[in-house]
Formats: structure tokens, C-alpha cells, sequence
């Protein structure tokens, strides 16, 4: 299983393609705060909240300095579909070989309907402007985690 990040560390550095297949890295972001978010698959109920939750607010979120990236192990080609069908703004990237998953510590075993299985552990990192972790949010729920985030935040 991964090391869960806390507070104060540096936030591992990646990059990945996004929904467009277009590499994107979190050194692209230096500067900005950034609000990287973990779901288990695009096209999904729960994910499908989230990620319209966030696209909602991404607007709110830019306004008081923060860019939000959502990372799956799903495929661009799947991430386009996503984006495409419910209109989403968010930053949508794959991770098919899990890596940044793990080293977020956003992969490992989880419970799900009583069982323990290895998957995606929705989660969510918001990072301050120099890459450090200013917030590490494990095992979060889909609905009303956003709202939840911008009340913690005190934005």
C-alpha cells in the first residue's frame, strides 16, 4: 500500500495526458494552488458528481487562486468521452499504469460493500503554490465534497 501524503510535504511531481492526449504536468501549475482530485473511473455515478461538482465551481475556484486537476486510471480516449457528455471544464487527466494513483497514496486497498479491495481510494490533495501538501483528504465522498472543500477552505 502507498504512504498517504500529510501536510508540509512536497507533492510528488507528474505528468500525464489529458483528455486530448496533450501531456500536462504539475510544474505547469507552479504559482497557483492546485486542488488534485483521485476517483476510481469516468462515466461512473459517483465520479460523474464529483467531477460536475467541480465544474460547477471552477469558476469560484480559479477566483481565489486554485486549479483543479482530476486524475483516473482511465484511458484520454474515455476522458474525452467524459468531458464531452457532461460538459465538464475540469482538468481531466489518466493514469492507466497507476503510478501517480500510488504515489499520492490514493490507490491500495479499500473497503467497498463490506469487502476489501484494491482500487482507486477517492481522495483529494490541494496543494499550496510551491508544491507542497496544505491538505491530504482520503476515502472522501463524491457528493458534497466540493461544497465541503470550499467551506474548509474558508473561501
Amino acid at each position: 500500500m502507498s504512504e498517504r501524503l500529510q501536510p508540509g510535504d512536497t507533492a510528488p511531481a507528474f505528468t500525464l495526458p489529458d483528455a486530448d492526449g496533450k501531456q500536462v504536468s504539475l510544474a505547469d501549475h507552479k504559482g497557483r494552488k492546485v486542488i488534485v482530485y483521485f476517483y476510481p473511473a469516468a462515466l461512473t455515478p459517483g465520479c460523474t458528481k464529483q467531477a460536475c461538482d467541480f465544474t460547477d465551481n471552477l469558476d469560484f475556484l480559479a477566483g481565489h487562486g486554485y486549479d483543479v486537476i482530476g486524475i483516473s486510471p482511465d484511458k484520454p480516449e474515455k476522458l474525452a468521452k467524459f468531458r464531452e457528455k457532461e460538459e465538464l471544464k475540469v482538468t481531466l487527466l489518466g493514469d492507466p499504469d497507476k503510478e501517480v494513483l500510488e504515489a499520492y497514496g490514493a490507490f491500495g486497498e479499500k473497503k467497498l460493500y463490506g469487502k476489501t479491495v484494491t482500487g482507486v481510494i477517492r481522495s483529494t490533495v490541494i496543494l499550496d503554490e510551491d508544491g507542497k501538501v496544505e491538505r491530504a483528504l482520503y476515502n472522501v465522498k463524491a457528493t458534497g465534497h466540493v461544497a465541503k472543500i470550499i467551506k474548509d477552505l474558508g473561501l
